[in-house]
């Protein structure tokens, strides 16, 4: 296998605050990586980091070549990213959101072609999302925009997916869909890394997971590795307990008790 998505080194501030810290990583073709820490961490500054949306220090490569030597239309040609918030002010139908994922090939005027159509409508297909095509994208549930988003990043047909939260707002069917639509993308040779709040779904769907906490990567493996006892307390604030589900194979956390100061 070979890297898709590499950083070294990066780091990031927001005026004299440190966010981001000397983050490296490496996601392989075919290779579903979950992004796990507490609000806070730094999850979404890396994510942005990655794609170029934020001047970070250090080095990152997309698909091997140097991120700072792309423009703008050849990275949306090799990754998209699905972020957690997916309001959207104008009253654009679904079908044009997910067409929006074509535009690093077609350009602002250029019509849609053949292949442009048989992505968009994959990509609903896909996502459940061929019955809203024609429903304004302002009337949707969030979990329906959730999904609209979803499709638009498969219709743009990269390498690279970067997801923020890809779970947020979906129930428990749509959360288990959405993250096997990932796998499945990665699993023909495409690389995603993803942030998620559920600790037991990013267990049961990710090949491995990276904690971090303070803006800094603190684990990296397989997720009974990153998924512990020790790990929750120290950087969830968590007192948990751990097991390991015999059928799934996925780490199940039992809460106990809060350790922040909030919770005393």
């Amino acid at each position: 296998m070979s890297a898709l998505l590499t950083a070294q080194d990066l780091s990031f501030a927001y005026d004299s605050r440190q966010v981001l810290k000397g983050a490296s990583l490496a996601v392989e073709a075919g290779e579903f990586v979950g992004l796990i820490g507490a609000n806070g961490s730094g999850k979404t500054t890396l994510l942005c980091a990655l794609l170029g949306l934020l001047k970070a220090s250090g080095e990152a490569r997309l698909c091997g070549d140097l991120l700072w030597t792309l423009d703008r239309q050849e990275i949306a040609r090799r990754a998209t990213m699905v972020y957690q918030d997916t309001r959207v002010d104008f009253a654009f139908t679904s079908r044009d959101i997910v067409a929006m994922g074509r535009t690093p090939y077609l350009g602002r005027f250029k019509p849609e072609g053949a292949a442009d159509k048989k992505a968009i409508a994959r990509a609903m297909r896909e996502t459940g999302t061929t019955e809203l095509a024609e429903r304004p994208i302002t009337k949707l549930s969030g979990g329906e925009r959730q999904r609209v988003h979803l499709a638009r990043a498969l219709a743009q047909e990269t390498r690279v997916i970067l997801l923020d939260e890809p779970t947020a707002n979906l129930d428990l069917a749509h959360q288990f869909e959405a993250l096997e639509l990932v796998r499945r993308f990665t699993r023909a040779g495409g690389a995603a890394l993803a942030a998620i709040h559920d600790l037991t779904l990013a267990s049961r769907f990710c090949d491995r997971l990276l904690l971090l906490s303070g803006g800094e990567i603190v684990a990296a493996g397989a997720p009974v590795e990153v998924i512990t006892e020790s790990n929750l307390e120290k950087h969830f604030e968590l007192r948990a307990r751990v097991k390991r589900d015999d059928e799934t194979g996925a780490m199940i956390v039992h809460p106990l008790a809060a350790n922040s100061p909030s919770a005393s």
